[in-house]
């Protein structure tokens, strides 16, 4: 079949059903989630993802940029969709027409945003110690002064825990520390007769809640709704059956024997130390395979591991496959996922190639199809 014919990503749907009512679950009443598809669904596929999404009733979601959300738009998601991210002045005109919600990132681009003529809907960011988006939770009066702007529609209020994934005492005083500074925030703006929605928690926040005082309309679920954690040592404060939502799989080319000595691959980096067979695999570093797992990375043929050998290519890749009886050219290897009783989990991959899972999934690329099973 062509779809799976080089290189494919494969998309559990029933797990990412799961994944979404453990989170409802754990959820409180009041709170709805808000899932983060930015960065292609952190390399799922946003459309096929908020589709899904979308049946199950979900009406609230998290992109990063402007183009993305009107990608979404254009494959007729409905609800609101909030640009956590930058917009450029020359796209004002792409929020509007695509009726996305915009943050303003500080008081001076809320004017920019103003200026702009036309009525825009905003959350505003307030950076209560990550010291990246958002105007500082302390300067309350330039905050106040947001609302007074004739055309920004302001709809919601937020901000973004940065240690809510540690376990350190020290990480736990920080997100403690967070939330009283944007609860403080709120309540200011709430007392002065403000109406707006507000949200806190990303992924871990919401699996290590219990550290949260405050009530929050919304809840950002990123890389954990894919039933993946940023690392193999991912901080939780309890047990959660999380389910991988992605499997990468690619296809052997071909499979020949090298004598004891030979070397293979760009650079001659890897030497048979005994007579091997190996084969090519249909995928590379232009697909978001890490060119870091040169020599050391793995892959599951036949429900064995095997090692990557050689450098890793920008469209191929080599296995060992001497252990693998039987293998051969159209063979699956699975470079995340499961074969038979063994798996490679994001996570492991991330692990080796020194890095978090995160950005492993948030790279596979565009040539990879994603086909829903």
């Amino acid at each position: 079949m062509y779809e799976t014919g080089r290189a494919w990503v494969e998309l559990n749907m029933e797990h990412l059903r799961h994944n979404v009512r453990l989170f409802q679950r754990l959820l409180p009443e009041g709170c709805v989630l808000m899932p983060a598809v930015k960065a292609n669904a952190y390399g799922h596929g946003a459309v096929p993802v908020a589709e899904e999404l979308q049946k199950l009733g979900i009406c609230n979601y998290c992109v990063a940029s402007a183009g993305e959300g009107a990608t979404l738009r254009q494959a007729g998601i409905r609800g609101q969709i909030l640009v956590l991210g930058y917009t450029h002045p020359r796209d004002f005109e792409l929020l509007r027409a695509c009726s996305l919600t915009q943050t303003v990132v500080n008081h001076d681009y809320g004017r920019e945003l103003a200026a702009y003529g036309k009525e825009l809907q905003v959350h505003v960011g307030i950076d209560t110690g990550m010291h990246r988006l958002g105007e500082p939770w302390d300067e309350l009066s330039r905050i106040r002064r947001l609302w007074e702007c004739r055309n920004l529609r302001i709809t919601g209020v937020y901000s973004h825990l940065c240690t809510s994934d540690g376990s350190s005492e020290e990480d736990r005083a920080y997100v403690r520390l967070q939330e009283q500074r944007f609860q403080e925030v709120i309540r200011r703006l709430r007392g002065e007769g403000k109406v707006f929605s507000a949200h806190l928690q990303g992924s871990y926040g919401i699996l290590n809640g219990e550290r949260l005082s405050g009530e929050y309309e919304y809840a950002r679920a990123g890389i954990s709704l894919y039933g993946v954690l940023s690392s193999p040592s991912g901080r939780l404060q309890g047990s959660y059956d999380l389910r991988p939502v992605a499997s990468l799989k690619a296809r052997l080319a071909c499979v020949r024997e090298v004598d004891k000595g030979e070397k293979a691959g760009y650079g001659l980096s890897w030497q048979a130390g005994s007579r091997r067979r190996i084969a090519a695999v249909s995928i590379g570093y232009a697909d978001g395979f890490p060119r870091a797992l040169s020599n050391r990375g793995h892959a599951l043929v036949r429900g064995l591991r095997v090692p990557v050998v050689g450098r890793v290519c920008m469209d191929q890749l080599l296995l060992d496959v001497t252990e693998a009886e039987g293998v051969q050219a159209g063979d699956e290897a699975v470079l995340i996922g499961k074969s038979r009783d063994q798996e490679i989990r994001a996570e492991d991959l991330a692990e080796e190639a020194g890095t978090i899972s995160n950005e492993i999934l948030s790279r596979l690329g565009d040539r990879l199809i994603r086909v829903a099973v």
